[in-house]
């Protein structure tokens, strides 16, 4: 049964974000308009956005629902309460701002604490959610000025970022082994970028590369820096979560995408002035309106749309399934091929062309990930033993 469900989710994550990341891809080029006349690009990021992060929202409330204990109340399915047993045997419901110990010694007050605080959970959900809305529309410009591979490369290297806002935002520290992993995705991504042969061509040859074919690439891996640097600040918060209060993946991923549903909408329905890469839609006017007008002039973008949004719900859900019945050495063993066949399957679908420095590059960065994987495995096995042995204890009192 075990088996059965590692390929179930297996099978799950690399068919659902390889099928994202073509559409990904797609809806960063030219679609031809209803009449056949001209072709345009798509250029409202914030509308893609929404519409992944609805339906990731719902389908993550569903898998709740789907998987709650008949003794849960709404609120502690969605983790927004937290049941602290105590050392009586009987559990203790904390949903309130601030956490009090069960019982105070004397007359001593207890700290004040964010720990399992309802408020500072919700404003880290929100903090997560403005990140990931800010990051994804230099994503989505990057792709303008680079090609998707060097896209999928530049995101394998998420460590680089993730280690840098871990120690800026939280001071924390890190093994020696991961500054050679930094060291190496570094090199190699710089190598890819430096042996490219991108000065001949111009990628997607469309309207925001006119005349800058020369520094397409530097425009492009600025806004990928920028891309990577939210990514990171989200990550580290993430992880702030996970460590200060006792949630799921799944209420997790219901929460922030419930706050980037919210916030896309807002700013979808303003009619905001023209903002390169956050807003590059016409000023005066919404990107709401915007999107409805392009879908309905150029009906061909319906499906690649639709295939983003539904790919990137379904695919969230079978990493946080992974991360549940697998832990984390599983999933970044997934994650680590899916970017490189994700990478291996844009250059076959859209034939890009890599030359053999760019292969170099693509080689370092993924023996850097490998090395940082390679070293979890050593430690987390360990742990994971002794934490097997010290919950048998528990069970046997």
């Amino acid at each position: 049964m075990s088996f059965i469900r590692l390929l179930v989710c297996v099978t799950g994550v690399y068919a659902m974000f390889l099928l994202w990341a073509i559409a990904q891809e797609r809806l960063s080029v030219p679609f031809k308009h209803i009449d056949g006349s001209r072709s345009e690009k798509f250029k409202s990021p914030l509308f893609m956005g929404t519409c992944q992060s609805a339906l990731s929202a719902l389908s993550a409330l569903i898998y709740i629902l789907l998987r709650r204990k008949p003794t849960d109340t709404l609120s502690q399915s969605l983790g927004l309460e937290h049941v602290e047993p105590t050392t009586d045997g009987k559990a203790f419901a904390n949903g309130n701002d601030h956490h009090h110990h069960h019982q105070e010694k004397h007359h001593d007050k207890p700290k004040p604490s964010t720990r399992y605080s309802r408020k500072d959970l919700l404003l880290r959900y929100l903090q997560c959610s403005v990140f990931i809305t800010a990051a994804a529309p230099f994503g989505f410009a990057a792709l303008s000025y680079i090609s998707y591979p060097a896209m999928v490369l530049g995101k394998s290297c998420k460590l680089v970022p993730v280690m840098i806002m871990n120690v800026l935002l939280y001071r924390r520290k890190f093994a020696p082994h991961k500054y050679l992993v930094v060291f190496m995705v570094t090199a190699g991504i710089t190598i890819f970028m430096g042996m490219g042969d991108d000065k001949k061509k111009s990628k997607h040859g469309s309207g925001n590369g006119n005349g800058q074919t020369p520094y397409a690439n530097l425009i492009g891996l600025t806004y990928l820096l920028i891309n990577l640097a939210l990514d990171g600040a989200t990550n580290s918060t993430q992880d702030e979560i996970f460590t200060r209060h006792k949630v799921t993946g799944q209420q997790m991923m219901f929460w922030i995408n419930i706050f980037c549903t919210l916030l896309t909408s807002a700013l979808s329905v303003l009619p905001l002035p023209y903002i390169p890469v956050i807003h590059p839609s016409e000023g005066g006017t919404s990107e709401l309106m915007g999107a409805v007008n392009f879908v309905r002039t150029h009906p061909s973008i319906i499906t690649p749309l639709a295939q983003f949004a539904l790919t990137g719900a379904l695919g969230q859900l079978f990493i946080f399934e992974t991360l549940q019945h697998f832990g984390s050495l599983t999933l970044v063993t997934i994650t680590l091929t899916r970017k490189l066949f994700t990478m291996l399957l844009s250059v076959v679908v859209y034939n890009h062309t890599l030359t053999k420095g760019q292969w170099l590059g693509a080689a370092v960065v993924f023996s850097g990930i490998s090395v940082e994987a390679f070293v979890k495995r050593k430690t987390v096995h360990p742990k994971l033993v002794i934490e097997e042995k010290e919950k048998a204890k528990i069970k046997s009192l």
